[in-house]
């Protein structure tokens, strides 16, 4: 296999990492382990039941795969159809795209650009829908799926990259780097940390961080990027890998440590003016995914179940996802919780969240 295909097999089937071949902030789960992660507890909370479901049949023949669904906010998504029986797209199983606008309650059909060719991906970052399909190269479009941009070859279209944040760590060199319209320019100024990781705004501030030699790094600037403050980041037990910057619904800016294995119950950081080292007694070993989910909460699924820190301790919750559904932050804050066959979505505050499960299928 050449470099380049490669290359393109680990940004289009792993979850991003920083690497000659990662592309920013696209990300996919990681490969599901609850068929090899021991039972949760019997002592876990009950699951509590969701708000509201909404099922949504599509005509789509029986012999497809479930969708691919990939949610922008609470209201917009897309979705995927790419497989027949496990295998790759073919002229008896042309992939099929389909788009919702009302939170997954009715869904649209889409024209798909490329809908015959192996390997095929998508990606939606707000305002901008990205098809991979190989070995024709990627398709954009930034009208909701009307039309398509063709852009041939195996890299990733600039539109992408300018779609994952004004603030992106250049992949060439690692350094900080603003987003200009066309291309990636390394800031004059840069965070001085021996490595970075991610940058990412949060508020008022772009915060940068990192890991190297196991230990976790970090620099904060009030002005995009012009002047930059290092930061101390106690130290936590154990090594760090990768030192991801996160953003609660409410604004709160977390450093989320990953371990080397990235399976590990990672480090925890929540910046309050400087960095706090957050506990978590009585946490599980084992994580499959963890987010912020505001008021200083972290919400986390594993082998263990599901679970929340919150004042220094590891909780189990009765959410209506468990330990296959893997943690993610929409753009409008909305935390949704993806499966194989469905996504959860939790709307509105903590405290008076909604539950709400999308299902589509077809048939």
């Amino acid at each position: 296999m050449d470099s380049a295909r490669s290359c393109r097999l680990v940004i289009l089937l792993l979850l991003p990492v920083l690497t000659a071949c990662s592309i920013g902030d696209v990300r996919r789960p990681p490969p599901n382990r609850a068929s090899a992660s021991p039972r949760p507890s019997a002592t876990a909370p009950p699951v509590a039941d969701v708000d509201e479901v909404r099922r949504v049949q599509v005509a789509v023949p029986d012999r497809y795969d479930p969708p691919f669904v990939e949610f922008v906010d609470a209201d917009q998504a897309y979705a995927l159809f790419a497989t027949c029986d496990g295998r790759p797209p073919g002229r008896d199983c042309p992939a099929l795209l389909f788009a919702t606008g009302d939170g997954g309650r009715s869904w649209r059909a889409l024209p798909h650009p490329r809908p015959v060719a192996d390997n095929q991906q998508l990606y939606a970052p707000k305002g901008l829908l990205v098809l991979a399909a190989e070995p024709f190269g990627w398709y954009a479009s930034t009208d909701g799926g009307v039309t398509f941009t063709h852009h041939p070859g195996p890299a990733p279209p600039p539109v992408l990259s300018g779609a994952n944040g004004q603030f992106q760590v250049a992949e060439q060199d690692g350094q900080v780097a603003r987003w200009d319209g066309r291309r990636l320019r390394p800031l004059a100024a840069q965070p001085g940390l021996p490595a970075v990781n991610t940058v990412r705004e949060v508020e008022d501030l772009l915060v940068a961080a990192g890991a190297s030699d196991g230990r976790p790094y970090a620099a904060v600037s009030a002005d995009q990027g012009r002047r930059w403050q290092r930061t101390e980041v106690p130290a936590p037990d154990g090594e760090v890998g990768v030192v991801r910057v996160m953003r609660s619904p409410d604004g709160e800016a977390w450093l989320v440590g990953e371990r080397p294995d990235r399976t590990g119950f990672p480090a925890l950081w929540r910046y309050r003016g400087n960095w706090q080292l957050v506990r978590a007694d009585g946490r599980p070993d084992r994580i499959h995914s963890v987010a912020p989910a505001g008021a200083g909460r972290v919400a986390v699924t594993g082998p263990d179940g599901v679970g929340v820190v919150v004042d220094g301790r590891y909780e189990r919750v009765r959410w209506p996802v468990g330990p296959e559904h893997y943690l993610s932050l929409l753009a409008d804050g909305t935390l949704a919780a993806r499966a194989p066959d469905e996504t959860v979505l939790a709307v509105g505050p903590v405290g008076a969240r909604r539950w709400i499960r999308v299902v589509l299928v077809g048939g």
